[in-house]
């Protein structure tokens, strides 16, 4: 039998660095299919179609940041198991990635030029909850994942009414993410004290703000 290899410390480098350029600058794959299928896509207003795009550029950031986030965890996990769920979460959130990726050059539009750093903010956020312990990591998870469905709420809402595109794949994402909270719950997680859940949620919105236009 052959022995495993383990992985020395400038291997792991160059696997999160591999990640971050995949997911800042390249286009990884969706292993799901666009949840927008066969709907229909229909004439949008130039107003209709810029808000929409600024909408679906605030979600492709945001799942940028799933990746910074969950990688930098799953980097310093110490339970091997905790580190497999984030991995997975961090796939399907890839697919989130790709979805609005599709959309947003379907509405003619394109993604953040803040990418970067949006990546190496939110990795080294994941690193430090991390680093607090598994249990403090999955709040983390829970707290963010549930920051993420109001705001998903809130852009269901006042998506243009025809954009049935968007609304498909917001809705797909939203289950998602409730269903990686509940997970996350039931792995262990801690809840996490004030002020930090209002200082994501301040950080959240100063994003969104920014990725909206830029």
């Amino acid at each position: 039998m052959t022995a495993q290899r383990l992985h020395t410390p400038l291997d792991r480098l160059l696997v999160e660095s591999q990640r971050a350029l995949e997911t800042v600058f390249g286009n990884p794959p969706a292993l799901r299919a666009n949840p927008a299928g066969d709907t229909p896509e229909v004439e949008l207003t130039a107003d209709e179609r810029r808000h929409a795009a600024g909408l679906m550029r605030i979600n492709h950031v945001g799942e940028v940041c799933a990746q910074g986030l969950y990688f930098g965890q799953a980097a310093v996990a110490r339970d091997e198991q905790t580190r497999a769920q984030l991995l997975e979460a961090a796939q399907e959130e890839t697919d989130h990635l790709a979805w609005c990726a599709d959309r947003l050059r379907e509405l003619d539009s394109r993604a953040s030029l803040f990418n970067p750093l949006w990546y190496a903010g939110s990795y080294a956020l994941g690193a430090l909850a991390g680093l607090r312990g598994d249990g403090w990591s999955l709040g983390f998870v829970v707290e963010t994942e549930h920051q993420v469905e109001a705001h998903l709420d809130e852009h269901l809402e006042t998506l243009p009414p025809a954009d049935l595109r968007s609304r498909e794949i917001l809705q797909v994402m939203k289950a998602d993410e409730a269903r990686h909270a509940e997970h996350a719950e039931q792995a262990g997680a801690r809840a996490l004290p004030q002020p930090i859940p209002r200082l994501m949620a301040t950080a959240s919105n100063f994003m969104k703000a920014i990725a909206y236009r830029l």
